[in-house]
């Protein structure tokens, strides 16, 4: 009985697993490429170990709209312009439904920061200077606004990283 219990287990947490695996797998797959502005950071903070600590100014709005919320979790309503970069429009409100050209992003408030996709992006000791010009995150977003961060780009939205692929590990 206590082997079936504990096979039971094992297989539920493979299954759990799995299925996170296969829902990020199809955002990367099958999400819309939306880019969003990094918002000004500390220089001296900007490197910690081999990663880069991200802060969008997406961020900075809907926290700005919440100031006097200290826990919240939802959608924002974002418009890509003509070059995919998100802005925020408004906070979701499922009585409105979306607009011609509007998106969904989801976001998680915990104290003064919100978090929308990936806020760590990982890359190999000694290419800090590849990403040293990011001013954009590059995300995949899915319909209900599950966002997945695929790279960086740079002022220019050209993608930052060893390669023409802008390969990084997200984190």
């Amino acid at each position: 009985m206590r082997n079936g219990v504990l096979w039971a287990v094992l297989a539920l947490i493979l299954v759990s697993v799995n299925a996170l695996v296969l829902d990020k797998e199809a955002i990367l797959s099958d999400g819309e490429l939306m880019l969003l502005r990094l918002a000004p950071r500390d220089p001296r903070s900007l490197m910690q170990g081999d990663y880069l600590l991200l802060r969008y100014s997406v961020a900075d709005d809907i926290a700005h709209r919440l100031a006097s919320v200290p826990s919240a979790s939802g959608e924002a309503v974002v418009r890509l312009d003509q070059h995919q970069v998100a802005q925020l429009v408004r906070l979701h409100d499922e009585a409105r439904p979306l607009a011609a050209g509007e998106r969904l992003l989801h976001f998680r408030k915990r104290g003064d920061r919100v978090r929308l996709a990936g806020d760590a992006f990982f890359f190999q000791d000694g290419e800090q200077a590849l990403y040293s010009g990011a001013r954009y995150g590059e995300l995949r977003v899915d319909g209900a606004g599950n966002a997945v961060l695929t790279g960086l780009r740079g002022e220019g939205r050209e993608r930052l990283g060893p390669g023409r692929a802008g390969e990084g590990r997200q984190g």
